[in-house]
């Protein structure tokens, strides 16, 4: 779920992705004229209903639930190929390994939890404007770019009950 901050309004959320169609990934997949196999298809849904960014080992375990014949060799060469074919977008969050979602549909930037590794999903228009405003100064058109925010949560020394705890 993508959230929408403004300077001056609250957040709310907006999709990015629709996370519903099991077979999204997987139209995308015969409009480009892939070869679809069984497995590929299992894959395909499993990254279709992800609303997280899940790795190569946490598809493997959600596909091999589905159909235990699936290898994680499989897994690997499918992602590369959705990858390749411009269906996934690969994000190294500072983890240790590649993640993956569906290429969206709007634009959108993640902000990375340090201490879960929980990726949250945001637009927000003024980061847009000022990132224009930056290029258009230094003498560039901006034709793409990616925002990733590492951070802590403002209450996490907060302990269950306390009195101090928001909510």
């Amino acid at each position: 779920m993508t959230k929408n901050i403004s300077a001056n309004d609250s957040q709310h959320a907006q999709g990015a992705v629709d996370h519903t169609d099991e077979h999204r990934i997987e139209n995308q997949c015969i409009e480009k004229n892939m070869r679809m196999t069984e497995q590929r298809r299992v894959i395909a849904r499993v990254l279709s209903l992800a609303h997280d960014h899940p790795d190569v080992e946490e598809v493997y375990h959600r596909a091999s639930a589905v159909d235990a014949k699936i290898s994680i060799a499989t897994v690997y060469r499918t992602v590369r190929l959705f990858e390749e074919a411009g269906i996934l977008e690969r994000h190294d969050f500072r983890d240790g390994r590649s993640r993956y979602e569906q290429v969206p549909e709007e634009h959108h930037d993640h902000l990375i939890d340090l201490s879960t590794g929980r990726v949250i999903e945001f637009h927000n228009d003024e980061i847009e404007r000022l990132q224009q405003i930056i290029a258009r100064e230094l003498g560039f058109e901006l034709v793409d770019h990616r925002l990733e925010l590492y951070g802590l949560p403002l209450d996490r020394d907060k302990k269950p009950g306390d009195p101090r705890k928001k909510g």
